[in-house]
């Protein structure tokens, strides 16, 4: 019901103002009618401020390396400064409006990057940035569907494929049934394909009427306007989330299947995991710990968002839009929640290896006694 109310809403948002209703002929127009009145949108504001905060950063802050918290803080203080979005008007309503749909693909662990720029070189979008764990790509030929509802600037005849490393694709101006298309192009590239591709929708409004620089929305952001910079913002969020619930739902089988060993123990007071069992999962929680850090690049900085504050204030909104901190803050919990279950059962499988060895030798000294015996007792009868 959420996400039919958000497409009614956003319907009723892109569609054009009725058209005023004229006066009959000699009859006056009543006191206080605006029929007649046109309605003059206000010209745009100036992101002074946040500029001003990006050209006047700290040289420690700018840094202060990958994730640093001065950074972050950084970024928070330039959303802050830049203007926040106003309560919608009615000059906002009017104008064209241009509707992008957002497809996130989750498709395995792995995707090398290389190979696919070797194979689809002309299509590459030149990076802007030094980041070599994502590439963007560009093609023509927009589909029927998306024309037909508006998008006919040249600039947005393109559909854009932004492929992470870490094995995430973000489709921009692509329809649904052609999706297979590209994806098919990534799959030729990957590695440790997962069981069950996750998927996530999303969609941008360009609306360069809107009286700020953007505005939120239920499952969509309007923009006053989309280039390569901002698609390479919006993809490395959503790419980063849907590769995250795939993260979370591994940690959540890990912390489901320790629970049940907590329940057996409850019941019986022994279990009965084997070794090699545990330190497959002690692996796969480092592992998915690493991963999420290290690959998806979480706390990394992002230059686009460095340089203008109008990215840093698109990226900051979909981060708290997304809660990527808070799900990170909730994943480590639960990892934390497994480290101190196996630290336990390791040091119980310690002390059965230790009751092993005492008993293996607890037998060796029966059975040197025993000989000692015999040899004694067989002296003594020779004798």
């Amino acid at each position: 019901m959420g996400r039919l109310r958000a497409c009614c809403r956003l319907r009723r948002f892109l569609a054009p103002p009725p058209p005023p209703q004229a006066a009959p002929p000699g009859q006056p127009l009543a006191r206080g009618s605006n029929a007649a009145v046109a309605h003059v949108p206000p010209f745009s504001r100036l992101f002074s401020s946040a500029s001003a905060a990006a050209a006047i950063a700290p040289h420690d802050a700018r840094d202060s390396g990958l994730g640093g918290s001065t950074y972050w803080a950084w970024i928070r203080a330039a959303t802050e400064s830049a203007p926040a979005p106003s309560p919608p008007q009615e000059e906002e309503d009017e104008g064209p409006a241009r509707y992008i749909p957002v497809k996130a693909y989750f498709l395995s662990t792995s995707i090398d990057l290389k190979s696919m720029q070797a194979e689809h070189g002309n299509d590459i979008v030149p990076p802007s940035t030094r980041s070599l764990n994502y590439i963007a790509l560009r093609y023509s030929e927009f589909p029927p569907e998306i024309m037909n509802i508006g998008v006919k600037d040249n600039r947005f005849c393109y559909r854009y494929v932004v492929v992470f490393q870490y094995g995430s694709a973000v489709l921009f101006n692509i329809a649904d049934h052609e999706a297979e298309y590209y994806l098919d192009i990534i799959r030729k590239h990957a590695s440790g394909w997962l069981p069950e591709m996750r998927k996530d929708d999303y969609a941008v409004v360009e609306k360069p009427s809107l009286t700020t620089w953007m505005k939120g929305g239920l499952d969509y952001i309007v923009l006053k306007s989309l280039d390569t910079d901002g698609i390479r913002i919006i993809s490395s969020v959503l790419g980063q989330s849907i590769a995250l619930d795939h993260y979370i739902r591994q940690v959540d089988d890990m912390v489901e299947e320790f629970t049940e060993i907590n329940r057996v123990m409850e019941k019986t007071g022994n279990f009965t995991m084997q070794r090699k069992k545990l330190f497959q999962l002690v692996g796969k929680a480092n592992s998915n710990l690493a991963d999420v850090i290290i690959r998806l690049g979480l706390f990394d900085r992002s230059e686009i968002a460095w340089k203008n504050a109008n990215y840093a204030q698109i990226l900051e909104y979909l981060r708290e839009e997304y809660e990527l901190n808070q799900r990170f803050g909730s994943l480590d919990f639960k990892l934390k929640f497994v480290e101190h279950n196996i630290h336990f059962l390791q040091e119980v499988l310690q002390n059965r290896r230790s009751d092993l060895l005492e008993w293996g030798v607890i037998i060796l000294l029966i059975i040197e006694i025993a000989i000692s015996l015999y040899e004694i007792v067989k002296d003594s009868m020779i004798s």
